[in-house]
């Protein structure tokens, strides 16, 4: 399987998992979003909770070239752990989220 495929395929596997988990509170949803090149995975919360309107983004994933950047990472335990875990090597996830000099200092790749 070509790497770009079996990228895409993971996480957008393991993103649709988080939205069958449902919300203990308020009227609220995960959604997954996937650009039309498949190369932009967003996971976004939108609902209600009491009267307040509820939209944001959860995660952000990117596929750049032969990295997968994580943008965005809002869950709990990380959505690079999930990644790593399906069989995505360290050194091909960049923790875009972190500061370019701060980067070294992870487990993960640079850039």
């Amino acid at each position: 399987m070509d790497t770009l495929v079996k990228y895409r395929d993971t996480i957008q596997q393991q993103l649709q998992e988080y939205t069958e988990i449902p919300y203990a509170y308020g009227d609220l949803q995960c959604r997954l979003i996937i650009s039309e090149d498949k190369n932009n995975f967003l996971l976004i919360t939108q609902g209600w909770e009491d009267d307040l309107q509820v939209h944001g983004c959860l995660v952000h994933v990117e596929v750049i070239e032969d990295k997968i950047w994580i943008h965005r990472d809002g869950l709990e335990d990380g959505i690079a752990l999930d990644l790593v875990n399906a069989g995505i090597p360290k050194n091909q996830i960049v923790l875009g989220f972190h500061p370019p000099e701060v980067r070294p200092y992870t487990e993960f790749a640079v850039n």
